[in-house]
């Protein structure tokens, strides 16, 4: 199926990671030499399950923007190195755990790792992985830093717990949801975003903005990635669509097509989501439902709203070529659903 959401009053253009990429370019080399390395192991599983998932595609933004945000203000040392590989490592551990919980199948293409090794393998070595990024930010010897990440990982945690809590939920309201989201998806991106300013000695106005860049880039990036889940293609989004469906999970257009629909709708969303009725033919009526109440151009609609949060967040920081990658990276992360 093809994307059903239209942008064509989209403001801005359609972004670009490339000059992102080619701006750490140098230092992701040095950060792909670092994964490999801290994820090595002697024990054999350990590797395996880790490189699996490391291997598998993935754009690496979240590294990128610590890259970026660091040499923006002017850091010559080393330590972007290593955070930017600890934030990696945290991201691929939601992910190794993320898949348990939500019982995934497909991730960026492939098999899950926990298809191949099992749930409590995956679980494992997320733990293994959160244990050596947190090794590196030690090392790198920022106390704020530190305390940067460390705060996103429990609020991470808090934010899957709280998923939990709201799974096949359709009481949950448009606020609730964007607190899920926030904790779970956007608190790596500001947490990525921050570490840079911090380790570079830049002030407390630029630590915000940058913050507040990365915080907003994430709501933008999950937003969008709802509504691909149900007006995307597999190869694009990186697992299959309808996945969020077919799980029971409560996301932004749901909770819009839900509130809004007659009381017969409401029961086919509490048969299917509450009920575990979310068979192929369930999807398209689901789909249409999405399309009948603008849930899925809305959701967009939020997504740019916080993009332009983001955009304005970095708008007083003096030009340089990594502010202009940056702003590049939420047009892109928007335009996704083009």
């Amino acid at each position: 199926m093809g994307v059903v959401v239209s942008l064509e009053d989209k403001k801005s253009s359609s972004g670009s990671v490339q000059p992102l990429v080619d701006l750490t370019k140098a230092d992701m080399g040095r950060v792909n030499e670092l994964i490999l390395s801290k994820a090595g192991s002697d024990v054999e599983m350990i590797p395996e399950v880790a490189n699996h998932l490391i291997s598998s595609g993935g754009k690496r933004l979240r590294p990128m923007i610590t890259l970026a945000a660091a040499r923006m203000f002017g850091y010559e040392g080393d330590g972007h190195v290593k955070l930017a590989t600890s934030v990696e490592f945290m991201h691929t551990a939601t992910l190794l755990h993320d898949d348990v919980v939500d019982e995934s199948d497909l991730r960026r293409g492939k098999s899950t790792a926990r298809m191949i090794w099992g749930n409590q393998a995956s679980v494992l070595v997320g733990d293994f992985l959160l244990g050596q990024a947190f090794k590196m930010m030690v090392e790198v010897g920022s106390l704020d830093a530190l305390d940067v990440l460390a705060t996103s990982a429990s609020v991470i945690a808090e934010g899957e717990v709280m998923q939990l809590s709201a799974a096949k939920n359709l009481e949950t309201t448009e606020d609730e949801y964007l607190a899920v989201i926030k904790a779970k998806t956007a608190a790596l991106f500001s947490a990525a975003a921050e570490v840079g300013p911090i380790i570079a000695s830049a002030s407390k106005t630029d630590r915000q903005a940058l913050r507040s860049y990365g915080l907003n880039l994430g709501l933008a990036f999950q937003l969008v990635d709802d509504a691909l889940d149900y007006g995307g293609n597999a190869k694009d989004l990186g697992k299959n669509t309808g996945d969020d469906f077919r799980e029971g999970k409560i996301t932004l257009p749901v909770v819009l097509t839900y509130r809004r629909g007659s009381p017969e709708e409401r029961q086919f969303w509490k048969e299917a989501l509450e009920n575990g009725v979310n068979d192929d033919k369930g999807l398209e009526k689901a789909k249409g439902l999405m399309t009948r109440y603008g849930a899925l151009s809305d959701t967009i609609q939020r997504a740019r709203h916080f993009g332009g949060i983001a955009h304005d967040a970095l708008a007083p920081l003096d030009h340089s070529p990594q502010k202009e990658a940056l702003l590049e990276v939420i047009d892109f992360c928007i335009s996704r659903v083009n």
